[in-house]
Parts: C-alpha cells; sequence; structure tokens
C-alpha cells in the first residue's frame, strides 16, 4: 500500500468506528429528553416513578455511549496535520472555522450541558433539569451541523478564492448554506433517530422475550422506539433522494457511477476540465456500500411499519421470534450508516477538496513506516475503544433498569434483570452515576 493509501485506511477506519459512537449519541439524546420531559411533567406519582426509571434507564446507556465516544473524538481532527497537511494547508482557512466552533460545542457546550444533567438530579429544579438535557440535544445536533459544514465545502467548495494556493473564505453565508451539506444534514439527522428509534425497540423487546418484570416501563420504551423508527425510516429514504440532484449537480462522476451509465462521458469530461487523470473512484465500494444502505434502509422501514401495527395488544412481543428479530435490527441501523459515508467519501475520489485539491496533493510527506504503525495505533486503539463502549452498553441493557445508576444514590439490584433496586438485606452505598 502507498503512503496515501495507509493515511486513508487510517482516517476512513478511526472515523468509521467514531461515527457509531456518534449516531448513536445523536439518535438517543433526542429520545432522553422527550422521556425526561414526559416523565417531569408527569402528575400521576406512580406513572411518573415509572417514567422517571425509564429516563434514567436510557439515560444512562447514553451517557455510557458518549463518554467513550468522546474519546474517540479528541483526536479525529489532529489527523489534518498529523497525516494531511496538505488539506490544512489548502482548505485551513476555510474550514478551520467550523471545525473549531465544532470543538468547542462539543467538548465544551455540550459536555458542559451533560455534566450539569447528570449530578442534577434531586439538586435543580424540574424545569432547569429538563432545560439542560434539552440543550444537550441541541448543542448535539448544532455540533454534527458544523461538521457537515466542513464536509460540505470538501464535497462541494463554496463561498472561496484561491490565492497563492491557499483558499480563502469570502462568503460565509455561502457556506453555511452549501446545498451539498444542508441536505446531507438532514439525512443524517433522520438516520441517526432512526438508529436511536431501532435500539430503543431492539433493547425493550429483547427483555419481553427474556419475560421482564418492567413490563409497563418496556411497553413505553417499545412504543417510542417503534413510532420514531418507522417516521424516521421512512423519510430518511425520501431525503436521502433528495441528494441525488445535488450530486448530479456538484459531483457527475458519483452521480454517473450510482446510476452505472455515463461513467465515460463524466471521464472524458472531468479530463478536459481539469486535465488529464483517471477521475473514476472505486465503483465497486461505492455500488456495494449504496446497496447495502438502501437494503438496510428498506428492510428496516417495513419491519418497523410492521412493528407499529403489531403494537396494540402487545402481539409484536407475544411470541418471542418477532421480539428477537426487532433486537436483531440493532446492528444494521449501525451498517446502514457507515455504507451512507462510505458512499460519500469514496464517491468524489480522487479529489479531497473537489475540483480543488487531490488526495496525492493533500497527503502529509510522512514515511511509509510511520504511517504502518500510527495506522495499527490508532486503529487498536479504536477498536478496543469500541468494543468497551459496546461490552458496557450490552453489560447495563441487559441488566435493566434495576442496574441504573444515573441520578440515584441507591445500590443497584442483586436480583435478576428488571428487579428493582434496594432489595431487602442490601445495605451497600454507592454514589450517584
Amino acid at each position: 500500500m502507498s503512503a496515501a493509501d495507509l493515511a486513508r485506511l487510517q482516517f476512513a477506519a478511526t472515523t468509521g468506528i467514531h461515527w457509531l459512537f456518534v449516531i448513536l449519541t445523536m439518535g438517543l439524546v433526542p429520545l432522553v429528553a422527550f422521556l425526561h420531559t414526559r416523565a417531569a411533567y408527569t402528575r400521576d406519582p406512580a406513572t411518573r416513578a415509572v417514567r422517571e426509571r425509564m429516563t434514567r434507564f436510557w439515560g444512562q446507556l447514553y451517557v455510557i455511549n458518549y463518554a467513550v465516544g468522546i474519546v474517540t473524538g479528541l483526536v479525529m481532527e489532529f489527523q489534518f496535520g498529523l497525516n494531511w497537511s496538505g488539506l490544512s494547508a489548502f482548505a485551513g482557512n476555510v474550514f478551520g472555522a467550523p471545525l473549531a466552533l465544532e470543538t468547542l460545542i462539543a467538548f465544551f457546550a455540550e459536555s458542559t450541558f451533560l455534566g450539569m444533567w447528570i449530578f442534577g438530579w434531586g439538586r435543580l429544579r424540574r424545569g432547569v433539569h429538563v432545560t439542560l438535557i434539552w440543550l444537550v440535544a441541541l448543542t448535539a445536533y448544532v455540533s454534527g451541523y458544523w461538521i457537515l459544514i466542513a464536509n460540505g465545502f470538501m464535497q462541494h467548495p463554496v463561498g472561496y478564492e484561491v490565492r497563492d494556493g491557499a483558499a480563502y473564505l469570502t462568503d460565509f453565508g455561502a457556506l453555511l448554506t452549501n446545498s451539498s451539506a444542508l441536505v446531507a444534514f438532514a439525512h443524517l439527522t433522520l438516520g441517526a433517530l432512526t438508529t436511536g428509534g431501532v435500539f430503543l425497540l431492539g433493547v425493550s423487546a429483547w427483555h419481553y422475550a427474556r419475560g421482564t418484570r418492567e413490563k409497563e416501563l418496556f411497553r413505553g420504551s417499545l412504543r417510542l422506539g417503534a413510532w420514531v423508527s418507522m417516521l424516521t425510516s421512512f423519510f430518511v429514504i425520501i431525503v436521502g433522494e433528495m441528494q441525488m440532484p445535488v450530486i448530479e449537480r456538484t459531483q457527475p462522476m458519483k452521480y454517473a457511477v450510482l446510476e452505472d451509465s455515463g461513467v465515460a462521458e463524466a471521464q472524458r469530461r472531468l479530463a478536459e476540465q481539469y486535465g488529464p487523470g483517471d477521475y473514476v473512484p472505486h465503483e465497486g465500494w461505492i455500488h456495494l456500500s449504496m446497496n447495502t444502505m438502501t437494503v438496510i434502509g428498506n428492510t428496516i422501514s417495513t419491519l418497523t411499519l410492521i412493528a407499529v401495527v403489531l403494537l396494540p395488544g402487545d402481539r409484536l412481543v407475544r411470541r418471542r421470534l418477532p421480539a428477537y428479530l426487532m433486537t436483531a435490527m440493532i446492528p444494521f441501523a449501525f451498517i446502514a450508516s457507515v455504507g451512507g459515508w462510505v458512499v460519500r467519501e469514496a464517491g468524489r475520489q480522487p479529489w479531497l477538496v473537489y475540483g480543488e485539491l487531490t488526495v496525492e496533493d493533500a497527503v502529509s510527506q510522512v514515511g511509509r513506516t510511520s504511517l504502518v504503525v500510527s495506522c495499527t495505533l490508532f486503529i487498536t486503539i479504536f477498536l478496543a475503544l469500541a468494543v468497551t463502549n459496546w461490552t458496557l452498553i450490552t453489560r447495563f441493557a441487559v441488566r435493566g433498569p434495576g442496574a441504573a445508576q444515573l441520578g440515584t444514590t441507591e445500590p443497584p439490584a442483586d436480583g435478576p434483570p428488571g428487579q428493582a433496586p434496594g432489595g431487602a438485606g442490601d445495605r451497600r452505598h454507592i454514589p450517584a452515576f
């Protein structure tokens, strides 16, 4: 593998793994905020108690994913300087500001609001506490927006001029309203909510299939997950199709590959415009990723629609097979999301900034041995963090609400999943999560 291939592999692997954390974070946090709001303003004490435990259970899974995922995010932007100094030199004046704003929002505002929400249980007024989790949700999506603004410039550079071999921002409004970024952000938002809804649906269905004692809690979670994933999975397909005219206008080669026609003509026109060269991206990867995303997306949309139809009377979870089928959908939502990113990123090759900077010109002058070492090290660390994250999430998800420590000083249950905390004879004290 060449130095450019190794740099691409490292960035693709680390970004792909990091995205698994991001998509679940963005998918879960609005649902946790909705659950907390509903619990906080429920008057009936018994119902409120169930809804508060529901909020704490899903909130704890969200916090685990956020806490581990934030570690992977710390190194993402450093890779621009490590392996892609050419990109930083050319486009740093343009997308440096969006990336800086994303860092400030994600690592300062979002983390601060989340920390106040975590430790605010029983200490803050109801309205203030609910507002905090909605601020966490808002900053999560604002952070995602700034990332798409930076990525949108790489897909379709706008609002700039090139002076002395570097791009300089001339129209901030054009950058903020880049069609390549806005439509993609809408697609990302719906995909994240689909992933979060499928996660709620799958975990809740698993507990039902195992004969949980927390039927009221998981019935509410099951319904929320089914409705959210059904609605958003339908619209994510529509918004995905809305990207095609934008791609046709801004990246004709990617469009030709996706439509599987006109590739030779697109190659001829690009060679005339930018000079001799191979402008055809890896068609196999693009077709595989696009087909995977499309098949999984349509399957999830169909199955979640069936799930909603079967919700009345708990018909969806009366038998174990449909319940376990809902659980089996969880990883496929992540696979579809990663497939979408592969199409978006691989489809613009050989450009890193479309029409301005190629991958070969952007890669740093780093020795192949150094790239092999850094690539191996980064991927190993990221894989270890991903395994750690999903081990913790699975463990707490399986143990159920009785193990949730978020916002309470009660000890977790010693009994089977779903047993309420603080069983007889249990005198341990565990500090708030």
